[in-house]
Order: C-alpha cells, then sequence, then structure tokens
C-alpha cells in the first residue's frame, strides 16, 4: 500500500510534523497545503534538498486538494495563535477565526473525493473536529483529534520527573477537553506497578500541582517561544503511524461520544479504520463529573459555530 498523507497549514506545526514525516520516511506521497503559496512552496524545495542526505524519498505535491483523493490521512495544522502572548491561556479564544478556516478548507476536502482518516490537530480541537465532521460528511470514526494525547504527555513527563523514571513507563490519561476543562484521571494513572493513588502517599506526590502542569504544560512553552510545535507534532504523527500500520493502538484522542454527543478526549482503539472500539473505564464519581462538565462546555461552544 502506498502511504499518502496531506498536510494542511504549514505554520511552526504543520512543518513540523512534514518535516517528522520527511525525516522518518513516514510516507511516499506528501501533499502540502497552505494559503501562503511562497511559505508552502519553499518548504517543499527545502525537504527535497533534504532528501540527498536522508535514507528515504518523499514524493511531494503542493497546494492540489485533487490530490487528497487518495490520500490515507489528512492532518489539519492549519490556524492561527491568538493566546495573547500567554496572557490569555484559553484556547477557545481561537475559535472564531480558526473555525472560518475550516468552513473554507473541509468543502474542499469534501469535493476531492477523500475517503481517509481525517487527523485535527487545530484548536479548539475537540470542537475544530467535530466541525470537520459535519462539514465533509465522512464518518464519525473516521475524523479523530489529537485531543488530550498530548496532554496525557505532559502529565507523563511530569510524573516521571518527580519519580526520577523514564515518561514512557508511566501510563494514564488525561480526559476531556484539549483545555482548561480537562483533567488528569489519576484513577487510571500508573508508575512503577502501581496505582499513582498509592504512591503518592508514600512518595509524598502534589496530584493537584501534576495536574495543573499537565493542563497548563503549553502555556509555559508557548510563553517561551510564542508556540508549541514539537510535542502536538509528535502526537499527531504518531497518531497518523497507527492508522497507517493499523496498529490497533489504545490512544485518549478526541473522539465522538455518543453519550455526550460531542466531541472529546478518552481513549479509543485505533486502527486503519479510524476509531475502532471504545476503552470503557472505572472512573470515579468525582471524574465523571468533571468529564461531564467538559463535556458540557465543549457543546456549548460548538453550538455556537457550527453553523
Amino acid at each position: 500500500m502506498t502511504r499518502k498523507i496531506g498536510v494542511i497549514g504549514m505554520g511552526h506545526v504543520g512543518s513540523t510534523v512534514a518535516h517528522y514525516i520527511v525525516a522518518n520516511g513516514f510516507a511516499d506521497d506528501l501533499v502540502l497545503i497552505d494559503k501562503n503559496e511562497a511559505k508552502v512552496t519553499a518548504d517543499a524545495i527545502d525537504f527535497r534538498e533534504a532528501m540527498p542526505n536522508l535514507p528515504f524519498h518523499t514524493n511531494i505535491t503542493v497546494n492540489d486538494y485533487a490530490a487528497l483523493k487518495d490520500a490515507n490521512v489528512i492532518i489539519s495544522a492549519l490556524g492561527n495563535i491568538r493566546l495573547n502572548d500567554g496572557a490569555n491561556e484559553d484556547r477557545f479564544s481561537e475559535l472564531a477565526y480558526n473555525s472560518e478556516q475550516v468552513k473554507e478548507v473541509a468543502p474542499r476536502i469534501r469535493d476531492s473525493g477523500f475517503n481517509g482518516i481525517i487527523i485535527a490537530i487545530t484548536n479548539p480541537v475537540d470542537v475544530i473536529t467535530q466541525l470537520y465532521q459535519q462539514i465533509t460528511g465522512l464518518p464519525k470514526k473516521h475524523v479523530i483529534g489529537t485531543g488530550t494525547l498530548l496532554d496525557s504527555a505532559r502529565m507523563k513527563r511530569a510524573v516521571a520527573e518527580k519519580l526520577g523514571i523514564d515518561s514512557r513507563s508511566v501510563t494514564g490519561y488525561n480526559l476531556g477537553e484539549h483545555g482548561n476543562s480537562q483533567f488528569t484521571a489519576w484513577s487510571t494513572v500508573r508508575a512503577l506497578d502501581q496505582p499513582l493513588t498509592e504512591l503518592a502517599e508514600t512518595k509524598g506526590l502534589d496530584l493537584e500541582a501534576l495536574d495543573n502542569e499537565a493542563r497548563h504544560g503549553g502555556y509555559a512553552v508557548f510563553k517561551g517561544k510564542g508556540y508549541t510545535n514539537y510535542g502536538v507534532a509528535t502526537a499527531a504523527v504518531r497518531l497518523a503511524n497507527v492508522v497507517l500500520s493499523d496498529a490497533k493502538t489504545v490512544l485518549p484522542v478526541s473522539n465522538y461520544r455518543p453519550e455526550y454527543d460531542v466531541y472529546l478526549s478518552h481513549p479509543v482503539i485505533v486502527g486503519r479504520d479510524g476509531v475502532i472500539a471504545d476503552v470503557p473505564l472505572q472512573l470515579t464519581d468525582a471524574e465523571l463529573e468533571k468529564l461531564q462538565n467538559s463535556a458540557d462546555f465543549i457543546k456549548e461552544n460548538y453550538e455556537k459555530y457550527k453553523n
């Protein structure tokens, strides 16, 4: 099978996604799309000039929506950062602008005949993912957002640093919105082969502080350099590779939840057919209440911009 990926939006995140794909040979064909013709053309030339020093070849197409017809995956990294230099820690401040961009792009994806998997990075990702699904008409299981795949990684990094272990040795999830109403579901988190709620007592961990670090980790990066790119780009490419390889991996991504009638992050099994199956969790009553609050917040904002 030819592996073909489209990347829409070649800003800080999109260009990082594309570079990760090219440098690692994750795609045979890569379609790059951006409204800034000069920028996306320059990126394509730059990637082609990197290839003589790479062990992989990638065919690159620029600004051709028709080329998306037979793509396996499209990664949406379009949009504009509107966080007021970090003073306003709310991804929903980006919704008005970014939703309009999606309303321009999604019909062109639909009209191309694309029938693969859309992976949305664009913030606020839960609402944007639902907009993509609504406009393209693709099955809900074929439109996925990176969601708290990144926030869960931030939580794992914070926990691992406190315990002095590799972050890949921490398991568990942040759930809900990729935004301020998200939360760490501590009932799901384990490290050193123990529930973290037990380790917190023996190791003196402050779970509230760790939860806060996961929630606000992106803003710490943003305040330092004006954007975030490596963490979320890596999450998106990992998700794309899970789809391409039909890896059937459990991931906390933004997916449609019929019980809430909204997209939010909750672990599901992901493979070539998108979301394959749900992964039930035994959440505490307090965690279920937080998840409901997060769903209500997302849905309220989706209703404002869906038309």
